[in-house]
């Protein structure tokens, strides 16, 4: 109750005091059509800066991971550097930039540690004791690689059951990362089973695995047993980029857990794309 409350004062007053009127309904896949937001989002030029700033002002994101996961905001806070203060974060929204509550949400830390569940009752104990946050995301580590047919359905039950229980919160579903099993692996069969439930019932899905099987040039290694390093049958795709591009002006230098600079890059324009989708931005 204290929650719908504290939703519903919010609301008001972005109705009385906002020019923010299509948000709600722009960023609620269940208007229309999934948000998918994979290699061909990777393009942050095409980003509008309006789209960009309204994120930063109405976005209250926790993100819930471990290693892999991490790719993202170390990318976006390299981003902020080499592309400027436009696309800075930290928790709380200092000084205007986008609020995102990074790692630690609980007893939780991925979609997989301690165990399979558990990211679901830690995402309630958060909302219910942070009622301004309207943006869920958690990754996987390893674990979507072992993960059997019954563990996605699990999944994906448990996060419509969140989106039932928080409608005013936008929950995004993700896919696991490569692991070098190709096309008739286990992982990308159930990174198949999220897309296709995701597609099918207009969800927001960041497609972790789909960002790591492209390089920019848009030539596809996933059928080439690509890893989370980036290397695949025949070479690294992200260090072969990067050695015959500029850094500091194609690419640049940042953390990138378990992989190369140039994928954690591709990674924070990817959630920047779906930062501003989630404000309103409608892709095009």
């Amino acid at each position: 109750m204290k929650r719908r409350i504290v939703f519903l004062l919010t609301v008001v007053a972005a109705i009385i005091c906002s020019p923010f009127r299509c948000c709600s309904q722009d960023y609620n896949s269940r208007a229309g059509a999934p948000v998918i937001i994979d290699h061909r989002c990777t393009d942050i030029r095409k980003i509008p800066q309006k789209w960009v700033e309204k994120a930063r002002r109405y976005l209250r994101i926790a993100y819930g991971h471990t290693s892999h996961g991490s790719q993202i905001t170390t990318g976006m806070t390299g981003l902020a550097v080499f592309a400027g203060s436009l696309y800075s974060w930290n928790s709380g929204g200092i000084n205007g930039a986008l609020d995102l509550k990074d790692g630690n949400l609980g007893a939780a830390q991925d979609l997989g540690n301690p165990n399979r569940t558990a990211w679901e009752s830690t995402t309630r104990t958060y909302l219910d004791s942070h009622p301004s946050t309207n943006v869920i995301i958690w990754s996987w580590c390893g674990q979507a690689s072992s993960a059997t047919e019954g563990d996605i359905n699990t999944y994906l039950n448990l996060m419509s059951r969140l989106e039932r229980d928080y409608p005013e919160v936008r929950f995004v579903y993700m896919t696991g990362h490569t692991d070098g099993t190709g096309l008739s692996g286990n992982l990308h069969l159930r990174n198949q089973q999220i897309r296709r439930y995701c597609e099918v019932n207009n969800k927001i899905l960041y497609d972790f695995e789909d960002i790591e099987s492209y390089d920019p040039d848009g030539r596809y290694l996933g059928d080439k047993n690509v890893r989370d390093d980036c290397s695949y049958s025949g070479g690294n795709w992200a260090i072969e980029w990067q050695n015959s591009h500029r850094e500091g002006v194609d690419w640049y230098r940042c953390g990138s857990a378990h992989s190369q600079p140039l994928n954690a890059n591709r990674k924070a324009y990817a959630a920047w794309w779906l930062w501003a989708r989630l404000a309103g931005w409608n892709g095009e």
